[in-house]
């Protein structure tokens, strides 16, 4: 995948909540203190609810929230994972993920909006896409390669994330998540019955493997 970002002058720090850092680790402290949820998957009804708003910022529950989902982001491998899909009917989501040019992001936000991008400004591209709500199959799925997402952060500080490649399908498809959308309502008729079908053959082994290294963790 390309983008508009030359590799010889990117500053490669690691980005949490957009700015870049000297450090982050692997696991960070939210992974630590974040409790394993189980993945609601196809099917339920949550993930197909515009979910709500969240009116109050600074709350132990809304921290715990984030917590939580890093910590099964983590467990399960993801790139991002949003609040519906811990069966939370909240306007959030989490992102750790490398994006093409080999620079790490790691953040959360609240209440998402994506900015519409001129035409002129971006271009359609065709890349292979999953979902952690769909375990196993990927299929390819035409998105725009940059993505501006504007909403705030657990304090209710004003947030706006910008992402190119790989980070700005991410961005995307976590969005949609929180419309009550799936990547599987961009594919067609036959395309979505197909991956339905390697779903129900791949997901109990996705789901083995998630609850090893739920333990591995300690989780």
């Amino acid at each position: 995948m390309t983008g508009r970002l030359e590799d010889s002058s990117q500053d490669r720090r690691v980005r949490v909540q957009g700015r870049p850092v000297d450090s982050c680790p692997e696991d960070g402290p939210e992974v630590e203190r974040g409790a394993v949820h189980r993945i609601t998957v196809v099917g339920e009804d949550v993930l197909r609810r515009r979910c709500q708003e969240v009116t109050a910022f600074g709350t132990p529950e809304l921290s715990r929230l984030v917590d939580d989902m890093f910590a099964t982001n983590r467990v399960a491998r993801g790139a991002g994972l949003a609040a519906n899909q811990i069966g939370v009917d909240l306007q959030v989501f989490v992102w750790d993920i490398t994006d093409d040019w080999g620079v790490r992001h790691v953040g959360h936000i609240v209440n998402p909006v994506l900015d519409e991008i001129p035409a002129e400004h971006r271009r359609l591209v065709d890349e292979s896409e999953g979902c952690l709500s769909v375990p196993g199959p990927y299929r390819v799925v035409s998105r725009p390669d940059r993505a501006v997402v504007r909403g705030r952060d657990m304090d209710g500080a004003p947030l706006v994330i910008e992402g190119l490649g790989y980070f700005a399908r991410c961005l995307q498809h976590e969005t949609d998540h929180l419309h009550g959308r799936l990547y599987l309502d961009r594919l067609t008729r036959r395309e979505r019955q197909a991956a339905l079908r390697e779903m129900a053959e791949a997901k109990d082994e996705v789901f083995a493997r998630r609850a090893e290294r739920a333990a591995r963790l300690g989780k």
